[in-house]
């Protein structure tokens, strides 16, 4: 079970991890993709994840599976818009594949 991933210094506790494998349509090459969820604290919190969301581009590392690979964002979901409610949690979905 995935309990952590690391995008380049930033560490995420993630729940609902998944992993496969997946063509590159254009080269043939295999490449993997992960997806994951995350909450994030409204406020600050926020500011400083979606900021670093913006990099699109990580060093992605899954301790637990021994796994490294240079992955960029496929897909980004979050359940709230408005942040500004310190108190307030939200849910995030992320989904990368790896840079081919």
């Amino acid at each position: 079970m995935v309990n952590e991933v690391i995008l380049n210094d930033f560490t995420f506790k993630v729940t609902n991890y998944k992993e496969e494998i997946v063509k590159n349509k254009k080269t043939g090459n295999d490449l993997i993709k992960v997806s994951f969820d995350f909450k994030v604290k409204g406020g600050n919190e926020y500011h400083e994840v979606t900021k670093f969301l913006y990099e699109n581009t990580f060093d992605v590392k899954i301790p637990e599976k021994k796994l490294k690979f240079r992955g960029t964002i496929n897909k980004y979901f979050t359940s709230r818009g408005d942040f500004s409610d310190e108190n307030s949690v939200a849910d995030f979905k992320l989904e990368l594949i790896e840079v081919d």
